[in-house]
């Protein structure tokens, strides 16, 4: 009697297992649309938003960003933490507020790091090099000098 009722329990949670799956996402790689990063972001790279909405407050998101060959970021925190693996390519990065390319940490395809809000840090990668990024929104960088702010160079008008 006991397993015919553990039975029925399984059979009858067996609907709302199979809506959970229609939530099931699969992405292949040539099918992900790349678009311009935001303007936070030094020019160059592309985003490609896998899940969530990285511009949310409390939204889980997923993001790859790829970038090309010589890109910095340079030295800026942001306000939640961030879960970061390198999927092609080698990604530099070194914790402080100002850059120098001999700290660091060079890490190869697979890698992955976690960095806790508000840890100023700066990244490069010497190759074309793509990461995926996944936190909880919103997704926001702030530069420890507001000259390497890339939206205070487009206002301004500056290099």
């Amino acid at each position: 009697m006991r397993k015919t009722v553990i039975a029925a329990l399984i059979l009858a949670a067996l609907p709302a297992a199979s809506f959970a799956m229609d939530e099931h996402t699969a992405l292949r790689p040539d099918a992900l649309k790349w678009g311009a990063a935001p303007a936070a972001f030094p020019p160059g790279s592309e985003v490609a938003v896998l899940a969530g909405d990285p511009s949310k407050d409390g939204s889980a998101y997923v993001v790859r960003i790829r970038t090309p060959a010589g890109y910095t970021v340079p030295p800026h925190t942001h306000p939640a933490d961030e879960n970061i693996t390198v999927v092609s390519g080698t990604l530099h990065v070194a914790m402080g507020g100002k850059l120098d390319r001999t700290k660091g940490e060079a890490l190869p395809v697979g890698a992955y790091i976690h960095m806790a809000k508000d840890t100023p840090h700066y990244a490069w990668s010497p190759a074309a090099a793509i990461i995926q990024i996944h936190g909880i929104g919103p997704m926001a960088i702030t530069y420890v000098d507001p000259a390497d702010d890339p939206r205070n160079k487009a206002t301004t008008g500056t290099k």
